[in-house]
């Protein structure tokens, strides 16, 4: 590789690929590899949970992968079918590109992904820049959505510029440009609720190695939205410097009449990664998605 758009150096796509294989190999439950051809690249994407159960396609967050996304689901793998994706422009595992966070691209682009899986509608979920990817298919090809599960999601509202920068901005320019455990720790206390010996120090690395791609994206308005009228839940955190949990849920209730929402209390951007808060998240999604006895077939044949 002699450039690349999201990383700084090959080095650096290595170290990351090798974070990824250390995250897949914490999972607990078997995971499928798969790659999907999409017009905007390959896409790659884990597979996991029981073969005939409920189609469920999971959205990381920024500068995250489909193995990170999967540890983070608790008992979903066992009642849905889950394909967690690896957003282009965001992983290591998809195509080296970018797209506009505003506008029909990245619709077009998990509208490729479901083609390729020959899944016609799904429950979709997705968590901070893929909560944003997710209300992006909300409006521009709302048919494929059954339910919708936003966590600490872009695209619904933004905190405070000043707020951001003293708490996340600012301490992460001086963790890039002059790396240190106690400049991590700062950058880590602006987003993290909890902390562990495997993601914090991943997101020293990614830090250093990503081309970072943080533009703001438009706001999802009633217009945008009008279309989407399936049930929705979201999640907003009550310390989320980023999205302001009470704003982030009464812009949802607002933009989507049937949404269901909680706010995560004591909770900043990054919900909490341990497997009492996995189990509680999990099984209060899982009431959420469980379809009613009446919507059977959510997948097509595959093609």
């Amino acid at each position: 590789m002699t450039s690349s758009i999201m990383f700084e150096s090959p080095e650096a796509r290595a170290r990351i690929a090798s974070w990824y294989e250390r995250f897949r190999d914490r999972l607990t439950f078997p995971t499928e590899a798969r790659e999907v051809a999409t017009r905007f690249g390959a896409t790659h994407l884990l597979v996991a949970g029981p073969e005939h159960a409920p189609p469920l396609v999971c959205l990381h967050g920024a500068l995250a992968s489909s193995a990170h996304l999967m540890g983070e689901l608790g008992a979903l793998v066992q009642r849905f079918r889950v394909h967690a994706v690896d957003v282009i422009g965001q992983s290591v595992k998809s195509a080296d590109v970018r797209v506009s966070p505003g506008g029909p691209a990245y619709a077009e682009w998990l509208t490729d992904v479901l083609d390729a899986l020959g899944l016609a509608r799904v429950h979709l979920l997705g968590v901070s820049w893929g909560g944003l990817v997710a209300l992006r298919m909300a409006e521009f090809a709302p048919a494929r959505i059954d339910r919708l599960v936003l966590i600490v999601p872009g695209g619904l509202v933004t905190g405070s510029v000043w707020q951001g920068m003293v708490r996340v901005g600012i301490p992460m320019a001086l963790y890039r440009a002059f790396p240190s455990e106690k400049r991590l720790a700062r950058v880590v206390a602006g987003m993290f609720t909890t902390q562990d010996d495997v993601w914090i120090p991943y997101i020293g690395d990614a830090l250093r190695s990503y081309r970072l791609d943080f533009r703001l994206p438009p706001l999802a308005r009633p217009e945008t939205l009008a279309g989407f009228t399936r049930p929705a839940l979201v999640f907003g955190a009550d310390e989320d410097v980023q999205f302001p949990g009470a704003q982030l849920i009464a812009r949802a209730k607002a933009l989507m009449p049937r949404a269901e929402t909680e706010l995560l209390e004591g909770c900043r951007h990054s919900p909490p990664t341990d497997d009492a808060f996995r189990e509680r998240l999990g099984a209060r999604i899982g009431r959420f998605l469980a379809p009613p006895a009446a919507s059977p077939g959510l997948a097509a044949p595959a093609a």
